[in-house]
């Protein structure tokens, strides 16, 4: 896995939030590999760049990473690239593929086994946007990183 983290580059309204980018090969090591970036890019959010992250936003980021990259490699050939953000007072976590179909949630069946992630994945967000790209998908997730509406800092690590 190729990653960087980045001080600012990208949309203009984000310059100087901490970011972190990720090629990940799409082999079967990815899913952790990306779990791992993320969690090490909170870690930095909070101990380089003073911000508050709560333990559940640590936790559901990796959540969120885990189940975006598994269907990245379950349903498209070739790399995965993830984006992480720090947009206001959220994590984004963005993750392209190849596949240009873009995910829908089924309905809610407690009998189905398998292909819960993406109503997982919604259930825990605070936004969700799915896009075709020139090539591919670019799916991206919301976190916020402090609990409850006005944000509690009591479980926060710093």
């Amino acid at each position: 896995m190729d990653s960087v983290l980045l001080g600012g580059e990208g949309r203009a309204s984000d310059a100087g939030a901490p970011r972190a980018a990720a090629a990940l090969c799409g082999d079967a090591t990815c899913i952790a590999e990306a779990r791992r970036l993320a969690a090490g890019f909170l870690t930095r959010v909070r101990t380089e760049h003073g911000l508050p992250v709560s333990d559940r936003a640590m936790d559901v980021t990796q959540l969120v990473v885990s189940e975006l990259v598994t269907n990245a490699r379950k349903y498209a050939a070739g790399p995965i690239l993830m984006d992480l953000l720090v947009a206001g007072d959220t994590v984004e976590v963005a993750v392209w593929d190849s596949d240009p179909v873009l995910p829908v949630a089924r309905a809610a069946d407690p009998g189905r086994v398998g292909q819960h992630g993406l109503e997982i994945v919604l259930a825990v967000v605070q936004g969700f946007e799915a896009r075709r790209e020139p090539v591919g998908k670019r799916v991206i997730a919301r976190i916020a990183l402090l609990d409850g509406q006005g944000g509690d800092a009591s479980a926060v690590r710093t």
